[in-house]
């Protein structure tokens, strides 16, 4: 009864691994163990691996949340439209026509509101892929520490492992 309850276990094992499980690796039992033994040095081997690395491969990746967008501005042309035909129109009362200082203004600061909200856009997707990449890599760290753990408990327990 105990064996199938080890069987049950491992084979329940193997089949929620995602991607690369415990069967893209290959153990070779040096001391010729059963596969009875085998079986449940593996299953034991993988929970020691976990609780080591803090890493299970059978979860699915919980990723955290990406860093929030910025709230969007809206109206940043026509924002700075308007702050540029006023400070046009300021300007160009001074020099004697406030209607054409107005205008070049409306039309620099619609430029330099469009400007920004593309700057905005673009720092924001730069965060975006930043965080993608730190997460793609702290998933290859976990893996790496799971199986190197992994390894160094099966090699421990008289199996060749590659």
């Amino acid at each position: 009864m105990v064996c199938l309850k080890w069987i049950f276990l491992l084979a329940l094992l193997v089949s929620l691994f995602p991607g690369k499980a415990l069967a893209d690796i290959f153990i070779y039992p040096r001391q010729g163990q059963s596969q009875e033994q085998q079986d449940r040095d593996r299953f034991e081997c993988h929970s020691w691996a976990v609780r080591q690395s803090g890493f299970d491969p059978m979860r699915r990746a919980t990723a955290s949340t990406p860093p929030p967008a910025q709230e969007a501005r809206r109206g940043g042309v026509r924002r700075g439209a308007f702050r540029g035909a006023a400070l046009g129109a300021a300007g160009g009362a001074i020099s004697g026509n406030a209607g054409r200082g107005a205008a070049i203004g409306a039309g620099t600061g619609s430029l330099i509101g469009g400007m920004r909200r593309q700057d905005q856009r673009r720092r924001e997707q730069q965060a975006r892929q930043n965080w993608a990449s730190q997460e793609a890599t702290q998933q290859q760290q976990g893996r790496n520490g799971y199986d190197r753990a992994l390894a160094a408990c099966l090699d421990g327990r008289g199996y060749t492992v590659m």
